[in-house]
């Protein structure tokens, strides 16, 4: 079956890196949006003569009675036009509070996790301008800076799978004009219009106002303006920043006065959040103070469960002793202390993973050259993985099963594709997972 021929609305597909890939993951609820988006990538596909084969995914979340016959109408939808389906579901107990958070996780975790299994590393949703505005309303009400650049083109989702949004500059009612044209029906999530959530207030009041003239074009603005931030402090990173142990960071005094100003109170934001294991950036205003701070050596301060240390040698960075984690036992995909995963290579014997420690970190051997006070500190606040029962001896570190890989606790989940600059810069530094190259055409600098 053919849809004729909707060039135009087939014009954002072509931002992407799509037509490489083997395979690419649609999420589709059978709404609107991600109906007409699914249709439109398979026809952007057959005009460009694209072997990409297509995936289509649902995700049932059992929040509501009629959920699994919408998603079994969706799958006869693909059927109609002979795209390959998946029906997802969210099992368990749901929260009590705080619903839609917790179904976009799960939604996430379901769509990259078929997607995976599918061979694909990049899942299309169907998130539209109105989504967009939407997004930066809420952000602006909670006072949000960065964020006002509203939802990237690309996100990289759980340090593996890209979340694309092709149609972040269409409206909705364009695609269900398109939808309309073609006799082609979609549902109405009740959810969509249930004011005891966040979205939908923004929703009503948007529809009763209409956009801000020039709404678009500001949030686009705003999208370059982090882009360049983030390049800003990569580049900060790069020049001036070194580890020269496991959990220690050291800044050259140029750090301090090199670049732009606000490059070096992002770049300085995100090695704090990075070194306590922050899923938050920290407060720019308290940063820019403590950068004025760190203009005068001697100072010391902690912010964001970092020990910072300014000296006649440099800025010195660890994580601070107080409020490690307690002793937990060890699972494959464990992140503790939002500074390092665990990965085990094969079930074994139980393990726990503790922090080192002021005694264990006394004993380490280390570089004379490096301030010994930080370093034992930087050490006390390693993890530590040891035998979880006692007839293994305490100490005792059986690590032959298990790796302990650093993550960057500001972008664990999600990476926005604004930000991947600096979080390449500091993926090098602390020896984290190389991120891998965006499918979306669009960054100011591409680099694998």
């Amino acid at each position: 079956m053919q849809l004729g021929h909707p060039l135009p609305l087939s014009i954002p597909f072509s931002s992407f890196d799509l037509a490489s890939r083997p395979i690419v993951a649609v999420a589709i609820s059978g709404g609107s949006d991600s109906t007409a988006t699914l249709l439109l990538l398979r026809e952007h596909l057959r005009l460009s003569r694209a072997s990409t084969q297509i995936l289509a995914l649902t995700v049932d979340h059992r929040l509501r009675a009629n959920s699994r016959r919408e998603a079994e109408d969706t799958a006869r939808l693909c059927a109609r036009f002979d795209i390959p389906h998946r029906i997802l579901s969210w099992d368990g107990q749901k929260p009590s509070t705080g619903v839609p958070a917790a179904a976009r996780e799960a939604r996430y975790d379901l769509l990259a996790a078929a997607a995976g299994e599918a061979g694909a590393d990049i899942v299309i949703t169907g998130h539209t301008l109105d989504d967009q505005l939407e997004t930066v309303a809420m952000r602006r009400a909670r006072g949000a800076g960065i964020g006002l650049s509203g939802m990237a083109p690309v996100t990289l989702f759980d340090g593996g799978i890209w979340i694309a949004r092709p149609m972040l500059r269409v409206r909705r009612e364009t695609l269900r004009d398109f939808l309309r044209r073609r006799e082609i029906g979609w549902a109405e999530d009740p959810t969509n219009t249930d004011m005891r959530f966040e979205r939908p207030r923004i929703r009503a009041t948007a529809a009763e106002v209409g956009p801000a003239e020039g709404e678009l074009a500001a949030i686009e603005a705003a999208g370059l303006r982090r882009e360049v931030l983030s390049i800003g402090a990569a580049a900060l990173i790069e020049n001036h920043v070194r580890s020269p142990l496991p959990g220690l960071l050291h800044l050259s005094r140029d750090f301090l006065n090199d670049g732009e100003a606000d490059a070096r109170v992002h770049a300085l934001r995100i090695l704090l959040a990075v070194t306590g294991g922050s899923p938050h950036l920290p407060d720019a205003d308290r940063v820019v103070a403590l950068l004025d701070r760190l203009r005068q050596p001697p100072h010391r301060a902690t912010l964001s469960r970092a020990l910072v240390a300014s000296r006649r040698d440099g800025v010195w960075m660890c994580r601070e002793t107080r409020g490690l984690p307690q002793a937990v036992p060890v699972r494959d995909g464990l992140v503790w202390d939002g500074r390092f995963r665990m990965r085990l290579a094969s079930p074994g014997r139980p393990l726990e993973v503790t922090p080192l420690g002021s005694v264990g970190a006394a004993a380490q051997e280390r570089d004379a050259s490096l301030p010994p006070a930080l370093a034992q500190t930087a050490a006390a606040a390693m993890p530590l993985v040891r035998a979880g029962e006692p007839a293994y001896g305490r100490g005792s570190s059986p690590v032959e099963n298990v790796s302990i890989v650093p993550v960057m606790a500001p972008w664990l989940r999600y990476l926005p594709g604004f930000d991947i600059p600096a979080a390449r810069s500091v993926s090098r530094l602390i020896g984290a997972p190389e991120i891998p190259s965006s499918p979306w055409r669009g960054h100011i600098v591409t680099r694998a």
